[in-house]
């Protein structure tokens, strides 16, 4: 019998990094991504958090290192994100301000 998983959600951004991915973390330090594997794509999602006043869905493909860099920008700044349309232009994406979009493996996207 499987078990059913509620994906967490989050008021923002900084208690979805302190709450989620830093005890994730902490337990696996050789974890590179939120679902612990090295390559490939999924579209699974890890968790939700708010950011200008939109819910956003964070897959768990994203690398932690990403989400720390977004940290960082975050405590510094109050607009960490760019929100950018998504390549088919069928909905929106989340970039690290500051950091090229390419090759970004920060994969946050519009959940509505």
């Amino acid at each position: 019998m499987s078990t059913i998983r509620t994906i967490p959600e989050y008021k923002d951004f900084k208690e979805f990094y302190l709450n989620a991915v830093l005890p994730l973390k902490e337990q696996n330090p050789a974890f590179r991504r939120l679902d612990g594997k090295t390559v490939g794509s999924t579209r699974n999602i890890y968790a939700y958090f708010w950011y200008a006043d939109k819910k956003w869905r964070v897959g768990a493909d994203t690398y932690i290192d990403r989400l720390k860099i977004a940290f960082d920008t975050f405590e510094k700044s109050e607009s960490p994100f760019v929100i950018r349309a998504t390549r088919d232009h069928q909905g929106e994406s989340l970039s690290i301000s500051g950091q090229p979009i390419r090759n970004q493996k920060f994969n946050v996207y519009n959940a509505s």
